[in-house]
């Protein structure tokens, strides 16, 4: 295979390349975006996923000589490293399958054994972005955006990642602190006080815990389902479409997001206190309903719950959760599971 090089995503106008969790007409897409044009030999649940598998199949489209991606993010990142170092790529398949997994979907699950070196390695990222760059969606606020500044991103973490990737005790202090908050999450997850109630039949999982977590700990609970509402104490609550529906995941069928606003219709009227129940298109890429949520900006409602003020609801817990249920049972019915909706499809059951 011909050594690659990275270049800007506008680059791509005058040179095919490959293009990693993103799509444009004169490349060759390795990306789970929902319909992209990904081969369906390759077809995986990250995108980084998509690329390992892609390296092992060796597909001719493969020796074009140049990677971009229009963001960054853990998992086009794993994916544009992964072309560029194919050996050692193959050679951490599956712990830089972790990471994809873990920085996409927050779906951290410390039983499998590479999980735990996978979490080191995208909070060192997390950190570093955070400290020398901006947070996720920042670039919204800024007058270059995502699509250029994300170079620079990656100009920092590519030469750097190998070292990172076989000692990750090297860089322990960018990434100590995210960690212990991970596992001190997770460990609430695991409690007693935490309860679980699965609704599998409309892709809903309930958590009742006391307090916000890390999202990589609160989703660590929710592997195979979409939509998660959380309920905390003194009646704070959100509600969220994960991402897992945003794309095409291979794994397992899905069910299509639905328009929140006819929930938040009958949330606020049930609502007694002076705020307001607020919702996120389904286009976005983890859509939040929630009390007064049209104050966050989108790095905000990206950010971990611990983050962000959740407002307390006049609505007794049990009462929201039959609200809740009950919406999304009659709103999915006649409505089958598939895989690769698309947004046509999508927005035409909205309507």
């Amino acid at each position: 295979m011909i050594k690659k090089q990275f270049i800007p995503f506008s680059e791509l106008k005058n040179k095919r390349a490959i293009v990693v969790d993103s799509t444009h007409p004169n490349g060759f897409t390795l990306s789970h975006w929902r319909g992209a044009p990904t081969p369906d030999e390759i077809r995986d649940d990250t995108s980084a996923g998509i690329v390992l598998h892609a390296l092992r199949t060796k597909l001719l489209d493969m020796e074009l000589p140049y990677v971009t991606a229009n963001h960054f993010d853990i998992d086009g990142f794993v994916g544009v490293w992964s072309l560029l170092n194919p050996e050692l790529a193959l050679e951490n398949e599956e712990l830089l399958r972790q990471m994809a997994l873990i920085g996409d979907f927050r779906e951290l699950d410390l039983n499998h054994p590479l999980a735990g070196e996978a979490l080191k390695l995208v909070c060192w990222i997390n950190a570093r972005e955070r400290e020398i760059f901006y947070k996720p969606f920042g670039a919204d606020e800024m007058e270059e955006k995502e699509v250029v500044q994300c170079v620079k991103k990656f100009e920092y973490f590519l030469p750097r990642f190998k070292q990172v990737l076989k000692d990750p005790d090297w860089e322990r202090g960018a990434w100590e602190d995210e960690v212990g908050d991970v596992l001190l999450g997770y460990r609430t997850l695991y409690h007693p006080n935490t309860k679980l109630t699965r609704h599998p039949e409309i892709g809903l999982i309930i958590i009742e815990t006391p307090e916000p977590v890390h999202y990589y700990a609160l989703f660590s609970r929710t592997v195979g389902f979409d939509i998660v509402l959380t309920c905390y104490s003194n009646n704070r609550y959100e509600l969220e479409y994960k991402y897992t529906t945003w794309v095409d995941i291979a794994s397992r069928p899905t069910l299509p997001r639905l328009p929140m606003e006819p929930l938040v219709t009958k949330l606020n009227a049930l609502e007694q206190s002076n705020r307001t129940w607020t919702y996120d298109s389904v286009t976005e890429t983890g859509p939040l309903l929630r009390l007064q949520g049209d104050g966050l900006k989108r790095e905000d409602a990206y950010d971990n719950p611990t983050e962000r003020e959740i407002y307390p609801s006049s609505i007794p817990v049990d009462v929201l959760k039959q609200t809740i249920v009950q919406h999304y049972t009659e709103a999915y019915q006649g409505i089958q599971p598939k895989f690769n909706w698309t947004w046509k499809e999508v927005k035409a059951l909205g309507q």
